[in-house]
């Protein structure tokens, strides 16, 4: 009697995924009996692999060989709906193999075929969309789910955002700013690395510590631009694990607006200047921020508008309101709340 939970393609799906695997073996280990078996259903495409493939959590992984439908025209669109029906068919063998009692969906073209073929054998799915405009699979999906999820709605059963506990374990109220994280995500964000690379000197002439995730594809080139300015106490990074310490080490950050990222932030207590990705699908990185804006607990600007000056000003604000008010928005338990619902099912 397992527990299937699928989907990802990027880290803000899959970052739910771990988040609810991590409470599913909590509650397993405090029964000291693994009583429903985990297995993780992914695709060959996006990061699935790189997060879960050597992830001895899961009883099981499998990888199923798709990509995403709708961004695709012509035969490239021909091809990839027949990836995707050939998936389905394979999804429909695993979970009757693995005797699935609930599927866990959390969105993206990896979810899809594992998604049909629950509904098609009449096993329970639970969806959980993690951004403020509904996703494509997850719009189609909602009407048939038995469980739709999402911290934005005032109708989900559970509001709480499913983030890990150490990001709440290490929140703190900040005052002044003393570090300054720049996230742009494990691939990189040309624009918040030029933006803190625009910053650097004056916040180095400030005594203000930079921590900068380039992303992994830009790191040596990010690298050697702070080399050229003389800056040498700053600490770099492409992917890291760090990324709990890095957030409670820092007093103010400026990044994207994906879902997982943006309510790490939030859970963490630190100040954030949102810079959503101009082309995210509906532009739900905009709305995400939107949220958190709205409620006076962080800031929003787009690329276009953005500029050192700004944010230098931001930076002279007292950042203890802005800090408290993110406590009062997040709350503890959305992974464990998602994980007592699956355990439900199994």
């Amino acid at each position: 009697m397992s527990i299937v939970m699928t989907g990802g393609g990027t880290g803000g799906h899959l970052a739910i995924v771990r988040a609810v695997k991590e409470a599913l073996i909590c509650d397993n280990a405090q029964k000291d009996a693994k009583d429903h078996p985990l297995v993780y259903i992914g695709s060959t495409k996006g990061q699935d692999r790189a997060w879960f493939e050597k992830d001895e959590a899961f009883d099981a992984r499998y990888f199923l060989k798709t990509q995403g439908v709708v961004n695709q025209k012509g035969l490239a669109k021909v091809r990839s709906a027949g990836l995707m029906l050939k998936a389905f068919f394979q999804a429909r063998k695993l979970l009757r193999k693995h005797d699935a009692k609930a599927v866990f969906s959390v969105g993206g073209f990896s979810a899809a075929p594992t998604a049909f073929a629950a509904k098609s054998l009449g096993i329970p799915l639970v969806i959980h969309e993690q951004n403020a405009a509904v996703g494509t699979l997850n719009k189609l999906l909602k009407p048939y789910a038995d469980v739709f999820i999402s911290s934005y709605l005032e109708e989900s059963p559970i509001r709480a955002y499913p983030v890990r506990d150490i990001f709440f374990d290490n929140a703190r109220i900040r005052k002044e700013v003393r570090t300054v994280l720049f996230l742009g995500g494990s691939q990189g964000a040309r624009a918040i690395n030029n933006l803190a690379l625009k910053l650097a000197p004056e916040l180095h002439a400030r005594g203000i510590r930079i921590i900068h995730q380039a992303g992994s594809a830009n790191f040596e080139e990010v690298q050697k631009a702070y080399r050229d300015l003389g800056i040498a106490q700053v600490e770099i990074f492409g992917f890291s694990d760090k990324i709990p310490y890095y957030m409670k080490e820092a007093d103010f950050a400026v990044a994207r607006a994906g879902a997982s990222t943006l309510w790490e932030l939030a859970a963490s207590a630190l100040p954030t200047l949102f810079v959503p990705y101009p082309y995210a699908a509906s532009d739900h990185q905009y709305y995400n921020a939107a949220y958190l804006v709205d409620r006076d607990a962080a800031w929003v600007m787009r690329e276009n508008d953005v500029s050192s000056e700004k944010v230098l000003a931001l930076i002279e604000r007292g950042m203890e309101p802005y800090s408290r008010r993110l406590m009062q928005i997040t709350e503890k338990g959305g992974a464990s709340s998602i994980a007592e619902l699956l355990r439900s099912y199994a």
